[in-house]
């Protein structure tokens, strides 16, 4: 049943994912608590084994084999998603809930047209017949910016541009009007003139269509630039959530002010990138103190011995560190060194 304008379209409460291991289930999400507004874009950051691709997965219905969640919750306008039976959420993926994935080359079929790959999702979910449909998916094409729609429906994935298959990729996510589109590293190895067209795109979707977009990049700058909050993941775990602003300008939590100091810059021209020293833990790999203790240079004894809860710091502001104080985040004064 969906739900006011007054609630969000999305919210994760403390999500728990396992995957197994050599050693056994190992938890991949600890605790994730998330939410997208209607009409909102909300930035995913992280490095690599964060778990931003398992967070989207889940949202999606698509986690890998041999996961699952041992905990938590998925609502999605007022449906638990993690209660639907798979056939009720293959009617609500793509129809309320769209991705685009990292690689259009491995998310598009090789041996089927654009245009046959297009129709499918207005022919399933919108009912339409092949003609509508056909005349739909030119028309999705036209709006993403993709000039001789027609010709475009009769070529295969693998005759097109890398910038035009991520094109053609939001054209099928957006074929059924979604409220929700989930977009996992959309820009990733494309062209800089080829990645601002993409995030115009996204963003003009979002002003004009009011289409909610939950934005998942290692690029601290896009995450700038399109989003109206953020939320840092570290090791399965949303390590700090904030209005995007107040993020950039005051991290509380040593993994993001990390993050921040890594960003090129001009005035740094000459000087060494800097880089938050040692790796993301595995699952296997993950003690019961705060996982990012062992490469952070404030760390104190108690940080290794004691998981961190999140905790509300200032108005939207939330942080799991122990350093943080309520009012004053204390990685502040070093954020930027």
């Amino acid at each position: 049943m969906a739900r006011g304008k007054e609630t969000p379209l999305l919210r994760l409460d403390e999500l728990h994912i396992e995957l197994p291991t050599r050693q056994g289930m190992r938890a991949v999400l600890e605790g994730v608590s998330l939410s997208v507004e209607r009409g909102e874009i909300v930035g995913i950051v992280g490095e690599s084994g964060c778990g931003k691709s398992m967070t989207a997965q889940a949202v999606m219905g698509l986690l890998p084999a041999g996961a699952r969640i041992a905990g938590g919750t998925i609502d999605y306008d007022g449906a638990e998603l993690t209660q639907l039976s798979p056939e009720a959420m293959r009617r609500l993926r793509g129809r309320e809930i769209a991705m685009v994935f990292q690689d259009p080359m491995t998310s598009l079929n090789p041996v089927f047209t654009v245009g046959e790959q297009l129709m499918e999702g207005p022919r399933l979910h919108l009912a339409m017949s092949r003609k509508d449909a056909y005349n739909h998916s030119v028309g999705m094409l036209e709006k993403v910016g993709l000039p001789r729609a027609e010709q475009l429906m009769r070529e295969y994935p693998h005759r097109l541009s890398g910038g035009m298959r991520q094109r053609v990729m939001i054209a099928m996510a957006l074929a059924c009007r979604p409220k929700l589109l989930i977009a996992d590293e959309p820009t990733t190895a494309l062209d800089v003139t080829v990645q601002a067209q993409i995030l115009e795109l996204l963003r003009d979707l979002n002003r004009t269509e009011g289409t909610s977009v939950l934005l998942i990049s290692h690029d601290l700058g896009v995450i700038s630039e399109m989003c109206s909050r953020v939320s840092v993941m570290y090791a399965g775990q949303v390590a700090e959530t904030a209005p995007a602003a107040e993020l950039f300008r005051s991290p509380a939590h040593p993994y993001t002010a990390g993050l921040l100091r890594s960003i090129p810059s001009p005035d740094k021209r000459g000087e060494a990138l800097y880089a938050i020293p040692g790796r993301v833990p595995p699952p296997e790999e993950r003690s019961g103190g705060c996982p990012f203790a062992a490469r952070c240079d404030r760390a104190v004894a108690a940080c290794s011995g004691v998981r961190p809860a999140s905790r509300l710091i200032a108005d939207r502001h939330e942080v799991r560190c122990l350093l943080a104080e309520e009012g004053r985040p204390s990685v502040r004064e070093y954020q930027l060194a």
